[in-house]
């Protein structure tokens, strides 16, 4: 039996055209912003708590300086000589500033027993202290 061929020209009916898809690079993109941004968020957030649980020696020696208790006058020229001795080396300023009080604690320092620290003493500290910076 012969075989019957129904192709028919159909002149109404446009052909199939090819329609281009982007969605899936959309959404690859969106998905690589999206890690983008999540791994600069955790980076800056490392970055702060690593700088906020770091030691700062300049901190802790300016904190103990403006803590300082002048009620044992001999604790107290022990402890500004230690405490001092982290800005002493800043500036020209603070090396001549630090070793004018380290003069004036001589007398708090070697004896058994020793008398207030007197005011003239006590303003150089609080000089020495306001220049001292972190």
């Amino acid at each position: 039996m012969p075989e019957k061929n129904f192709d028919i020209p159909l002149h109404d009916i446009k052909p199939i055209v090819e329609v281009q898809e982007y969605s899936l690079y959309y959404f690859i993109l969106l998905i690589a912003i999206a890690l983008f941004l999540l791994f600069a968020l955790s980076y800056l957030l490392f970055k702060y708590w690593k700088k906020k649980k770091r030691y700062n020696k300049r901190a802790e020696d300016k904190k103990a300086l403006e803590s300082l208790s002048f009620e044992d006058p001999k604790k107290a020229a022990y402890a500004l000589t230690l405490y001092g001795a982290t800005f002493s080396h800043d500036s020209a300023r603070h090396q001549e500033m630090y070793q004018n009080l380290l003069g004036r604690l001589e007398n708090y320092k070697y004896k058994k027993r020793v008398e207030n620290i007197d005011e003239e003493t006590l303003s150089y500290y609080q000089l020495y202290k306001e220049m001292c910076d972190v």
